[in-house]
């Protein structure tokens, strides 16, 4: 995930619990994606609202976990 992330390849929808999409298609472990915006790892590139999907990227810290694996 945090590889497509990077890849410029996924968009992050607004909300408190926001889900992820790949190459436009919804990531099917929606709690994956919830850790990993929680944990700080991803985010928007830009203020959302709730269900409008925006561009994905990575934060520091992400790119820090991708790059220890």
């Amino acid at each position: 995930m945090l590889t497509a992330v990077a890849a410029g390849r996924a968009e992050v929808t607004g909300g408190t619990e926001p889900d992820l999409y790949v190459d436009g298609l919804p990531c099917c472990d929606r709690m994956a994606t919830h850790d990993l915006v929680h944990a700080g790892l991803l985010r928007p590139t830009q203020p959302t609202s709730f269900g409008l999907r925006v561009c994905a990227e990575l934060t520091d810290d992400g790119r820090a976990a991708l790059a220890a694996i």
